[in-house]
């Protein structure tokens, strides 16, 4: 009899990109108990030593809670340097059937301030990424006829945000990649979809002064921040058999924040 508490694996290998961070620590904690192989990317600025610690001890905290989770340097932004980080999952762990794009970065500033690095960084951290990746792990779950691609978004790709032009552009831009890529692959066994979420109380928004973090809850209909845990939960979903009819698609979790059509 096996024990409720054991964790029974699938074979599937998912790659979370981003996924040392506040919502990619929940996704993955929550797919390695749906029972996936994970592989976590961190990104190693300038080749600093900090984040290469960082990520080791972040993988140690994991391990700790039982959560078994391989991680791998790359830059996602960079096609050949994601290219040699797919590679070396593939060759160490296996192919990857479950993409997961959540790194993502803030340049925050007007439109008439932006320099153009601050466009640029975000617009090749956030959404060229999901083409690089997409790209270097699409062919191989087509070879396997079963594929899972879901792209964090934001609710201020869908309703705009001041001083966010680049980073609204980008998250839109998610959607319609993976509304067409979505046409592409829909009779290949793979899915492409997006999860939009609204403010998160990651480490990242606690940081937010309370007075303007409490102006930001104050716009919520549901009168509090959301749960990292609760982002998991929709990309779970996703990437499960029981959502293999849907693609290109949109799950919303903002609490009520903005509700599209």
């Amino acid at each position: 009899m096996t024990d409720k508490n054991t964790i029974v694996k699938n074979g599937k290998v998912a790659l979370i990109t981003g996924g040392t961070g506040g919502i990619g620590s929940a996704i993955c904690e929550r797919l390695y108990k749906a029972g996936f192989t994970l592989v976590a990317n961190y990104r190693d600025f300038d080749k600093a030593m900090k984040w290469r610690e960082e990520a080791k001890k972040w993988r140690d905290d994991q391990l700790k809670m039982g959560i078994d989770v391989k991680i791998v340097e790359g830059d996602i932004s960079d096609y050949e340097s994601a290219k040699r980080m797919i590679r070396e999952i593939e060759e160490e762990v296996g192919v990857i059937q479950v993409l997961v794009n959540n790194a993502g970065i803030t340049r925050d500033t007007p439109l008439h301030k932006m320099a153009p690095e601050q466009w640029f960084e975000v617009m090749n951290t956030n959404l060229n990424s999901i083409f690089i990746c997409s790209r270097l792990v699409i062919e191989g779950m087509m070879a396997k006829g079963w594929g899972r691609i879901v792209s964090i978004s934001s609710v201020n790709g869908q309703k705009g945000q001041f001083g966010q032009t680049n980073y609204a552009t980008a998250k839109a831009g998610m959607v319609g990649f993976s509304k067409s890529l979505a046409l592409e692959t829909a009779k290949k066994g793979i899915t492409v979809n997006t999860v939009s979420p609204g403010y998160i109380g990651t480490a990242m928004v606690m940081a937010i002064r309370e007075d303007i973090r409490n102006k930001i809850i104050d716009q919520v209909p549901m009168g509090r921040l959301g749960d990292p845990q609760e982002i998991a939960a929709a990309v779970a979903y996703l990437v499960s058999d029981d959502a293999s009819y849907i693609t290109g698609s949109d799950i919303s979790v903002n609490g009520g924040l903005y509700m599209s059509r």
